[in-house]
């Protein structure tokens, strides 16, 4: 049985992140980006596949704690054994400019003895490196070169068996072994060794300084500052791009073929993010997502995109890897993604939105920033009348989505509110006749009468979760009688049997795939927003509280939540899961009328 991916802790240096489960393994490593080809891939195949396991050398070692220091990515492992504790300080160095992963292994008490057993495999699981033992002016270290790719290990020396390099150290109470991992281009001279002790307390500094600057003191301030924490593990250092998730096909069914590379950046998740960041007083790293949003959409608008790579790369091509079994035998596992070629009508006015929401921050437009603005909504002008794939990237025929319909609205109401409310030039007339039609017809052809609720496609009766996105937006009010009618039927509808909402009925449904996947969290924490601003705050609170639940103990969240089960599903971890937290979270403060975060619902 594969460990479960709740089991995972997660490790990055703000351009690549790692997976270590609770048993010492480091089964998940792209290096030098998110986006790059994995080093280790046990994840989603077998340890064949690649990993580097450290872990006591015992049938009776057991796990006392696993957790962060303070709001870090520092992992720290206690362990026990009949003879002797031990613990083990996992880390990715930020403050170094290097590809490096640091395993540092210190004896509490007695003598604990370590089993060390590494399999590097280069493009994802696929290649198996020229290993050999090196010398250098800093000790004995293990070097694996294939191609382009050269690691290398500093620590106690390993033996070759059977295509792995395995070796056993012990550690008595006092004493230190670091284990430094590092990855460079294989053209290059080797990297000299890391001054670990500096690179450990410049790392925790780092973490310890940002998340100082989070503003906000709810209820759920953990959470929320864990979430933030997250998305900024998952965003780039160098470009401001933030991933989705760093993993790739970590199946939404196990067992299924819902298996999606979420490794890039989507222009949906990076507006949100922004927002987040803005309202609790990140304004620096809003101000670099809003740059990577302009970078990346940058050019001609009709070759806009809903996901970009990670320094704001076009190609992204899908392909399938089947010489891994997958994760818990869900195949076909897939690295890029076809998605990328969609036409996704809500994507200019998600970013619309958030840089809107900038703006009433007091950010000011430049020569660069209000013009391609401008473009976008040109553009969205021009395919006013286009159906597309939908928030949930569905791979049957284009439609007409109320929610997409209802993101073009909100295009032209914030180029309205950009020239109305902040002076900026435009054709506020043409825009605001636009946005008014477009309320009209969706009012007209999104709401069904009879049903009392919006639905998902124009003319249909079903209803999928992006609807309660709506008010958010200020398409009508949170208790607009349209919109309480609308969350019946979703309640109704898209609740399993367990309280968690589901994005929409796949069984049915022309997403081009096999029905079946587990509750998407998101759309669950849209939902305690959507109680919290429309007075059912008890129940608001009762849904937010089970959620938070559903964090492994290190506060990380999947894609998706199988209740039943209690295990974690989908790619791991996600920003759009940790985003709906941090909202709902500042949903039931501004409920609540608790002090301390900036008014992220209203528009004003």
């Amino acid at each position: 049985m594969q460990t479960p991916i709740e089991d995972y802790a997660l490790l990055s240096d703000l351009h690549t992140g790692a997976l270590i489960s609770r048993t010492g393994s480091l089964d998940w490593l792209c290096f030098p980006r998110f986006d790059s080809d994995s080093v280790f891939a046990a994840l989603l195949g077998t340890p064949e596949h690649g990993r580097w396991l450290v872990t006591p050398d015992s049938p009776r070692a057991e796990v006392v704690s696993r957790s962060y220091i303070d709001s870090t990515f520092v992992l720290q492992t206690h362990w026990r054994t009949p003879e002797g504790e031990a613990l083990v300080t996992d880390f990715m160095p930020v403050a170094d400019r290097r590809a490096n992963v640091i395993r540092r292994v210190q004896g509490l008490s007695g003598s604990v003895t370590f089993r060390q057993e590494l399999q590097i495999r280069f493009g994802y699981g696929e290649i198996v490196p020229w290993v050999t033992q090196h010398s250098g002016d800093d000790g004995p270290a293990l070097l694996a070169i294939a191609g382009p790719d050269a690691l290398l290990l500093r620590g106690p020396r390993l033996h070759a068996e059977n295509n792995s390099h395995q070796g056993t150290f012990e550690v008595l109470e006092g004493a230190v072994v670091d284990l430094e991992m590092i990855w460079y281009p294989s053209h290059r001279e080797t990297p000299g060794a890391l001054d670990v002790e500096e690179a450990l307390d410049a790392t925790i500094s780092y973490w310890r300084a940002w998340e100082a600057s989070s503003e906000g003191n709810g209820h759920y301030s953990a959470a929320v500052r864990r979430s933030l924490l997250v998305l900024r593990a998952l965003t780039h250092e160098d470009t401001g791009g933030i991933v989705a998730a760093p993993t790739t096909s970590l199946p939404e069914q196990f067992g299924g073929a819902r298996n999606w590379d979420y490794r890039f950046c989507w222009l949906r998740d990076a507006a949100l993010t922004l927002e987040a960041m803005m309202t609790h007083g990140f304004a620096e790293e809003a101000l670099g997502w809003r740059n990577w949003l302009l970078r990346a959409v940058a050019g001609d608008p009709e070759d806009l995109q809903i996901m970009y790579g990670v320094a704001g790369e076009r190609r992204l091509p899908e392909r399938e890897l089947d010489h891994l079994p997958g994760y818990a035998d869900s195949v076909p596992v897939r690295v890029g993604n076809g998605a990328v070629d969609q036409y996704q009508a809500d994507v200019v006015g998600e970013v619309l939105v958030a840089l809107e929401k900038l703006r009433c921050h007091g950010v000011r437009e430049d020569d660069f920033s209000w013009p391609l603005q401008r473009a976008l909504i040109n553009f969205t002008r021009n395919h006013l009348h286009d159906p597309d794939h939908g928030i949930w990237e569905m791979r049957g025929k284009k439609q007409f989505f109320t929610h997409s319909r209802v993101m073009v609205w909100a295009t032209f109401d914030c180029a309205v509110r950009a020239v109305r409310d902040h002076g900026l030039d435009g054709p506020v007339e043409e825009w605001a006749d636009i946005r008014d039609r477009m309320h009209a017809e969706i009012m007209e052809r999104g709401f069904d009468r009879e049903l009392n609720s919006f639905t998902q496609v124009y003319g249909g009766t079903e209803v999928d979760a992006s609807l309660l996105q709506l008010p958010q937006v200020g398409f009508l009010d949170y208790d607009d009688p349209r919109m309480l009618g609308t969350v019946e039927r979703i309640e109704k509808d898209l609740l399993d049997s367990e309280g968690l909402l589901l994005r929409y009925r796949t069984h049915g449904a022309d997403d081009g795939l096999d029905p079946g996947e587990h509750p998407f969290l998101a759309c669950s924490f849209w939902l305690v927003e959507q109680y919290a601003m429309s007075g059912r705050g008890e129940e608001a609170g009762r849904l937010m509280q089970q959620l938070v639940g559903y964090s492994n103990e290190l506060g990380l969240l999947s894609e998706e939540y199988d209740a039943v089960n209690h295990r974690m599903v989908g790619n791991f971890p996600q920003a759009f899961s940790h985003l709906g937290l941090v909202r709902a979270a500042d949903a039931l403060q501004i409920a609540r009328g608790e002090a301390g975060v900036h008014e992220l619902m209203a528009r004003e």
